[in-house]
């Protein structure tokens, strides 16, 4: 039976993206994104609980992050776990968890090609492994009910 990793994380990020440039020439960018919640305890106490994730993005998604994205800045990532396994100076063996982004969509970012600071900007999927290859898709954006039906006179219509 075939499984499914799939994350979806929308939140701040906790620093500027680090940029890492490969011998091949190609670039790695990874940055941390906190998200949040809060809830009433036993006690009625309002409680925040912040998460932490490691984000890891390559080639043409490193580039536009790199571009784009700065702490503070809210992003929509979607991709999936990877859980890296290494050992420390120590000899321990450790595991980090990280998740390979796949997709990122810029909120709210004033940076961003045609955001005008309000709203969402351009979202851009691609391939986050080794290629080049990336797709920029734009967000739906909603369209307004044309002006001649907005409020207008209902003896204009054909029916």
């Amino acid at each position: 039976m075939a499984g499914v990793n799939k994350v979806i994380l929308l939140g701040r990020l906790g620093s500027d993206p680090e940029v890492r440039t490969l011998p091949s020439g190609g670039k790695v960018v990874t940055f941390s994104i906190a998200t949040s919640e809060s809830y009433n305890n036993k006690e009625g106490v309002k409680v925040e609980q912040t998460e932490w994730h490691r984000i890891e993005m390559w080639e043409g998604l490193a580039n536009i992050a790199e571009q784009y994205l700065k702490k503070g800045d809210m992003a929509y990532v979607e991709g999936r776990i990877r859980t890296e396994k290494w050992t420390d100076k120590e000899g321990i063996e450790r595991n980090t968890v990280k998740i390979r982004g796949n997709s990122l969509q810029l909120i709210g970012s004033g940076r961003a090609a045609g955001s005008d600071g309000e709203g969402a900007a351009p979202a851009y999927a691609g391939n986050s492994g080794s290629s080049n290859n990336y797709t920029p898709k734009v967000a739906p954006v909603p369209m307004p009910p044309p002006p001649d039906l907005v409020g207008g006179n209902s003896d204009d219509l054909p029916f």
